[in-house]
């Protein structure tokens, strides 16, 4: 059998879903995919290359039409991808977040993201920033989430405080309203 760089991929993220990002080694993805350490090396040169294009892929969906029709709701669509991407997969928003730190990721989704920004009216510069500062809500709120349900499922999380409410959704929607209520503010009648 010829390992293709898409099956080493493939592997990496079963690894993912099933052990984590702690216990995602090129050892034992090599032996997950019946091959020596070596053959990996071949595709990737490095565990943090490997851990790129598992993010590109974790992120794939990202690159996908948007179909709202006005900022707001464009920037609503593409933070909720976004955030679908990371949850999907175990430790996603963790991974993703460490290859957007190291820049070992492409950046479409910030890109797709600042876009629905510029459309709105707002300069490239400052959409550029407006695109990260949201980039990095969705990341923050989407690591901690992952990480309650960790804790969850291990029966390690204590009651949950009462300011928390009991659904991460509607605590992510009121972050993004009030991400889009400051463009708003920030940029007044320069927006359309």
């Amino acid at each position: 059998m010829q390992l293709h760089r898409g099956d080493v991929v493939d592997g990496a993220l079963t690894i993912l879903d099933q052990y984590g990002l702690a216990d995602l080694t090129m050892r034992r993805l090599a032996g997950s995919l019946r091959v020596q350490p070596g053959a990996l090396y071949w595709h990737f040169p490095n565990k943090q290359a490997l851990l790129g294009a598992v993010a590109d892929r974790i992120l794939a969906p990202m690159e996908q039409p948007v179909t709202a029709s006005d900022w707001p709701d464009a920037l609503s669509e593409l933070a909720h991808r976004l955030r679908n991407c990371l949850l999907t997969y175990r430790d996603g928003a963790e991974l993703v977040s460490a290859t957007y730190a190291s820049r070992l990721t492409t950046s479409k989704g910030r890109e797709r993201i600042a876009g629905a920004v510029i459309r709105a009216g707002v300069p490239r510069e400052q959409a550029e920033l407006a695109a990260y500062t949201l980039l990095y809500y969705v990341l923050g709120h989407t690591v901690d989430e992952q990480s309650r349900m960790q804790m969850d499922s291990a029966g390690a999380l204590p009651t949950p405080e009462p300011t928390e409410g009991p659904d991460p959704t509607a605590r992510f929607d009121f972050g993004l309203q009030l991400f889009t209520a400051g463009i708003r503010h920030q940029l007044g009648a320069e927006i359309r």
